[in-house]
């Protein structure tokens, strides 16, 4: 068996097509699918909290048919240790990612999860509770308090997914200013630090 080398499966990774969908209520019951099902597979001691993020989490708007799951645990040593290769058997692809796609920022145990087609439907983003991903919730309850912000960025999404096609590494930095000023606007409208 030819096994493809860290850096092959990266560069795979990022060059899959990005297609946005329109808004699906199912995407709720799929998060609470997978909850249940990494509940009952993984080890209590190290997980925390389960939460749905991203597009899909926000109701009304496109998004690629991806749920991304953030999960809190204990400790990523152990999760290295004990998880992946749970999830592993499981099928699903692991990565250990830089947080903010480069070696310099901190890193986390990722996993996507597909289909049979070999389509992507899941993102496992774990975590620990320090992490600088878990902003991304004061993101998600501000856009879904704020239907306006939410269009906004579904706007930006569509522009962004025509012209970085398959390239998600731009697809993905071509949010970021958007991210972080929406950010801000949580921060002072939950009143965070």
């Amino acid at each position: 068996m030819n096994q493809k080398s860290l850096e092959q499966r990266i560069e795979e990774a990022v060059k899959e097509e990005i297609e946005l969908v329109p808004y699906n209520q199912e995407w709720k019951d799929l998060f609470e699918i997978e909850k249940k099902f990494l509940l009952n597979k993984l080890p209590a001691q190290i997980i925390s909290r389960i939460e749905h993020f991203g597009s899909t989490s926000i109701p009304g708007i496109a998004a690629k048919p991806i749920i991304d799951i953030l999960i809190e645990v204990t400790s990523l040593e152990e999760t290295q240790k004990i998880i992946v290769p749970i999830l592993q058997n499981e099928g699903y692809d692991y990565f250990w990612r830089p947080i903010n796609n480069d070696n310099n920022s901190p890193h986390y145990a990722w996993f996507i999860k597909r289909n049979n087609k070999g389509k992507r439907t899941h993102h496992i983003h774990m975590v620990e509770a320090d992490s600088i991903l878990w902003k991304d919730l004061l993101f998600r309850d501000f856009l879904i308090e704020f239907p306006i912000e939410a269009k906004r960025y579904e706007e930006l999404k569509l522009t962004l997914a025509k012209n970085f096609k398959n390239d998600r590494v731009g697809y993905t930095d071509g949010k970021t200013v958007f991210v972080s000023e929406v950010i801000e606007k949580a921060r002072e409208y939950y009143k965070i630090k």
